[in-house]
């Protein structure tokens, strides 16, 4: 092979190890459980994770097929559970990796790293696959995830002190008549659900005028979100700095 040839490839070869080691990086980053003193908690969410990722429940209903996407660890404290992945994320297999996962950010005002911390935060939506597209925006999330896996993640995270409700679906499934009788209401009255459950909206860019009508969510329930978040997270000084930064 001709001098520059074998330059070209070497370089090529060189950018492609690179990329791997990235993709390498990420899914260890936040795929993986992270070291846990219960070694048999951790060894049975490791199971239950394949387990989920293996899903093919509602397969006949999935336009892209399956492809459960969510991050679970026995060291989480905080569970944020949201509808379902859209198509970006269906793609990329990153839970929040669109617009509403970086507004969603800042209302919690953390870094993408911080926010992908495996070991402090778990995601997992109320339902785990894309379910299509309806007349206006995504289909709801399947029914089948939640009843089918939500409990037995949760009996695996026994640290979670805050869980997230983003959304009318998860505030329904987990509120039930305790959910007021709307979001809007709910989520003014987020301080009758405290210290376990803080009802959100969902911080999709459809929602923005969600936002503009309602000041208070701004001025009252965020700076509320951070205080319980850095109350949670007080213990890790780095995500704690973060979030009073």
């Amino acid at each position: 092979m001709p001098a520059m040839g074998m330059i070209l490839l070497k370089r090529h070869v060189k950018r492609q190890r690179h990329s791997e080691i990235r993709s390498i990086s990420f899914v260890n980053s936040v795929c993986r459980p992270i070291h846990c003193a219960d070694k048999l908690l951790g060894k049975a969410m490791e199971n239950l994770l394949t387990t989920i990722r293996r899903c093919t429940q509602c397969k006949d209903h999935l336009p892209l097929g399956p492809r459960p996407v969510l991050i679970a660890n026995p060291m989480a404290e905080v569970v944020i559970i949201g509808q379902a992945p859209g198509t970006k994320v269906h793609a990329s297999g990153i839970p929040w990796d669109d617009q509403s996962g970086r507004l969603l950010r800042q209302w919690l005002q953390l870094t993408p790293e911080q926010f992908y911390h495996n070991d402090k935060i778990a995601i997992m939506p109320m339902g785990f696959c894309y379910p299509g597209k309806g007349k206006s925006g995504d289909l709801p999330p399947r029914p089948e995830c939640a009843p089918l896996w939500h409990h037995a993640l949760l009996e695996n995270m026994p640290r979670v002190k805050l869980i997230l409700l983003i959304g009318q679906y998860s505030q329904k499934y987990y509120l039930k008549a305790r959910m007021k009788k709307n979001l809007t209401e709910t989520v003014a009255h987020y301080e009758e659900y405290l210290p376990y459950y803080f009802p959100l909206p969902h911080p999709s860019p459809r929602n923005r005028y969600w936002t503009q009508k309602n000041p208070w969510f701004d001025e009252r329930v965020i700076p509320a979100l951070r205080e319980r978040l850095f109350a949670v997270f007080k213990s890790d000084r780095l995500l704690a700095t973060i979030i009073t930064t």
